[in-house]
This record gives C-alpha cells, structure tokens and sequence, in this order.
C-alpha cells in the first residue's frame, strides 16, 4: 500500500474555493478501484514554535493499493476536469508517494 501526502498550496482568499471543488470530487475518487483513502486535511492553527504554519494550502492524505492505481488516478478523467477547474488558484502542488519503512 503506497501513502500520498499531496501539500496544494492556494493564492490567499482562494482556499474555501478549493476546498469545495475537493469535496465535490472526493465521493468519485473513492469509488476508484485500489483507493483506500482521500482525505483533505487543512493547517491546525496551534501557535507553538516547532510547527510549520501553512493557512493557505490543502493537504490530501490518500491510501492506494498499488503506483497503477494511482497513476489512473491521476490520469482519471474527473481529475483533468477538477484541475483545470482550480488552475487559477493553485499556486503549486507538492505530492509525495510514501510506503512503510523496513524494520
């Protein structure tokens, strides 16, 4: 099982924005075969000094079965049309792909 921690970093003012269209799009994403979890996380406003402040991004923490799995994902067509849909208010999109380490 692959984990994706995906940081959407959104123009100021735009999150709610991007935040809808996800909900919007987050029932048909977990209808897609191999998807465990797609979950959108935001910044927790705790004011301590050891945590990264990020108000203006999203955070999607997914779970797939396999890279293929998510590379449709990807490819997926509902996909193509919510990118094009929040394109002007990304500023940039960084995902990570992750699986358990080795004891």
């Amino acid at each position: 099982m692959l984990t994706v921690i995906a940081e959407i970093c959104v123009k100021p003012g735009r999150r709610r924005h991007v935040q809808e269209a996800i909900a919007v799009l987050t029932p048909t994403v977990l209808q897609e075969a191999g998807c465990g979890q797609y979950q959108m996380l935001i910044d927790h406003p705790a004011q301590v000094p050891w945590k990264q402040h990020s108000p203006d991004s999203l955070f999607m923490l997914e779970h797939w079965d396999s890279l293929r799995d998510l590379e449709r994902h990807q490819q997926a067509p509902h996909m193509e049309a919510h990118r094009s849909a929040i394109k002007n208010d990304v500023v940039d999109v960084k995902i990570f792909v992750l699986e358990a380490a080795p004891l």
